[in-house]
């Protein structure tokens, strides 16, 4: 999670001032990870923290801040005793009146601790300076840090039939994912494609394969066995963060072949996902689609852990906790 700039900006030049409430901390069982957040207004809210009363006592509390003009608060709840809620964790919060925002990729920013960055904070800026890491959501002697809104994981899905069409809608609800979404004529989508789905029709879908990111993960599921077994050779020659093939094991046996005979190696061929979803869930589009989503967003989950250890990133270690 981050600090979202352009979408707080939209906000208040739509609502005027707004509070923003993020997780600063967790222990325990907690609804939310540290970074997540919902921004208030007036009339209304966007974003969640989870938790049912935790999250109704933050929206009344932040409506308060908004009438009596406060800046900004720190709270702790623990969530059992206070809340009445079933998780046994605790969870802090940082409630801040946001009418400016900050620049650069950092925000860091004194909620209730000294004006000067405390040596933690500034220790933590300086390794995200010097060695390009961003740190996770903290909140280190009175000091909120985040990074500012990362780039997000490309996420490419081949093919728009009722599966296509499901999984889209299941993946551009998450945070942090930007769809890509493949065929090979534009009537092959729906009139009204999702707000921030960008559309590729491609008559030569194979080729379009040249386009895609490497980092990008991807589902391919189009209306072809030829077109998948094309787009799936592209993926391999192109280079691939993770891909999945929606068929049978049957499907994949003859595709292994294939792709390996085209001269891609073992080790290559493994970095396709086949048959994707989970069958257990049932083959209604819908059902599909969340086992897909599942798979494309745990191998996300993963590769970024992965990423994160090769760093050594350790917000506590930087903090001094």
């Amino acid at each position: 999670m981050s600090f979202e700039r352009d979408t707080y900006a939209a906000l208040i030049a739509k609502h005027g001032p707004v509070v923003r409430v993020v997780v600063a901390d967790t222990a325990g069982s907690a609804p939310r990870e540290a970074g997540a957040s919902m921004i208030v207004w007036a009339d209304g809210m966007a974003g969640t923290i989870g938790g049912g009363t935790l999250e109704f006592e933050a929206l009344k509390s932040a409506r308060r801040m908004l009438a009596d003009g406060g800046r900004a608060a720190i709270t702790s709840h623990a969530l059992g005793p206070d809340m009445g809620q079933c998780c046994g964790g605790r969870v802090t919060l940082v409630r801040e009146r946001l009418d400016e925002l900050p620049e650069g990729d950092i925000a860091a920013r004194a909620v209730t601790g000294d004006a000067t960055p405390p040596l933690a904070v500034t220790r933590l800026l300086a390794r995200a300076r010097d060695r390009g890491e961003r740190p996770l959501p903290t909140l280190v002697d009175g000091w909120m840090v985040e990074p500012i809104t990362p780039a997000t994981t490309p996420v490419w899905i081949w093919g728009a039939g009722h599966v296509g069409r499901a999984l889209v809608t299941a993946l551009n609800a998450l945070p942090g994912l930007t769809i890509t979404w493949i065929d090979t004529g534009p009537e092959r989508f729906p009139t009204e494609v999702p707000n921030g789905v960008t559309t590729l029709p491609a008559p030569d879908i194979a080729s379009a394969t040249r386009l895609a990111p490497r980092a990008a993960h991807h589902v391919v599921m189009t209306y072809s066995h030829a077109l998948d077994l094309a787009i799936c050779d592209g993926l391999l020659t192109r280079g691939v963060a993770g891909a999945g093939l929606i068929g049978s094991d049957t499907k994949w046996a003859r595709f292994r072949k294939r792709l390996a005979n085209a001269g891609h190696d073992a080790r290559a061929i493994d970095t396709i996902r086949c048959p994707i979803g989970d069958k257990t869930l049932g083959k209604h589009p819908a059902a599909i689609a969340l086992g897909v989503a599942y798979q494309v967003m745990g191998d996300i989950a993963r590769a970024e852990a992965k990423t994160m250890e090769g760093t050594g990133h350790d917000n506590r270690r930087l903090s001094g906790a």
